[in-house]
């Protein structure tokens, strides 16, 4: 028998829900102008508006998802929860592939799901596959600064309170004024102490910390030192100087290396150097959300 040619019906029934699913929620949005929107479904026919213009001012996650795909089920709750916590901050628009195949081929889906994102009309590929909360949460806030750094910031103000100068961290950043690391390392200590979950006491130490480790450190001899040896010291200074030169992802690449090649002791201790810098980097740098992918990858 040859089936070349027969039409998909549960493609057809599919596309005839997902198309009164998004009528229906276009509708709802008529109606209730003011209401906050996180995630609507989209076909062919909403695309140009739900997408394309909605991009202009906030950004587009676009979850390319189908019925069957069980990766898709761990996906699409962790994406539709984070979506409303950031409430509007960006756009979930949910795409089954196999009601709205146009649109599927157009973005050339191998896999499901695919998440893609939209800023300003521009499309860019993010992930495929399912990923836990904190690493799909480290992709928006990569995505939310760079739609900020184009001026697209889904209503946020652009304009940033100046922040008042708290008097806990005025020794620590006297320290620092002085370069003093060691005393500035002691004093976010102190204030760790009583502050255990405090941020800034939390990245001001690991700042001191990286500051300490590279002091008098020359640079170009200890990134040719680590060309040749392959010592667990030698690269976690290297990754350090790495980093300090903004090379990040050679920094985060050297030390996945030794968590994925390296002994259990060194895989530890390259673990947490990595984590440190990440935490300094900070989460919304692309860098970082590469490199926790790499990171996950070289664990498990």
């Amino acid at each position: 028998m040859n089936l070349q040619g027969v039409v998909d019906l549960g493609a057809i029934a599919a596309a005839r829900e997902a198309q009164a699913k998004a009528e229906k929620a276009a509708a709802e949005r008529e109606q209730n102008p003011e209401a906050i929107v996180t995630v609507i479904d989209v076909t062919t026919a909403s695309f140009e508006v739900d997408v394309m213009n909605t991009s202009m001012t906030v950004p587009v996650i676009l979850d390319l998802w189908a019925t069957w795909c069980e990766p898709c089920k761990q996906l699409s709750p962790v994406l539709e929860a984070l979506a409303a916590e950031y409430g509007g901050r960006w756009i979930l628009a949910k795409v089954d592939v196999d009601a709205e195949q146009q649109i599927a081929a157009a973005f050339k889906v191998q896999t499901v799901p695919s998440v893609f994102v939209v800023i300003g009309g521009q499309v860019a590929p993010l992930f495929q596959g399912a990923m836990p909360a904190p690493q799909v949460r480290e992709v928006i806030e990569a995505v939310l600064a760079q739609a900020a750094s184009v001026g697209i910031n889904g209503g946020q103000s652009d304009v940033e309170e100046e922040p008042v100068s708290d008097p806990r961290f005025d020794a620590a950043e006297a320290a620092i004024e002085l370069g003093d690391w060691d005393q500035a390392a002691k004093a976010y200590e102190t204030l760790l102490l009583s502050a255990p979950n405090d941020p800034i006491a939390k990245i001001g130490l690991l700042n001191a910390l990286l500051w300490q480790r590279i002091d008098g450190v020359d640079f170009d001899e200890a990134i040719a030192k680590a060309e040749n040896n392959s010592d667990l010291e030698t690269q976690l200074l290297a990754s350090d100087v790495d980093f300090m030169c903004n090379n990040f992802a050679d920094a985060f690449k050297r030390l996945t290396q030794i968590v994925a090649n390296g002994d259990a002791g060194d895989k530890d201790k390259a673990k947490t150097r990595l984590l440190e810098l990440f935490d300094i980097a900070g989460g919304a740098d692309p860098a970082v959300v590469q490199g926790r992918i790499n990171l996950s990858n070289a664990l498990f």
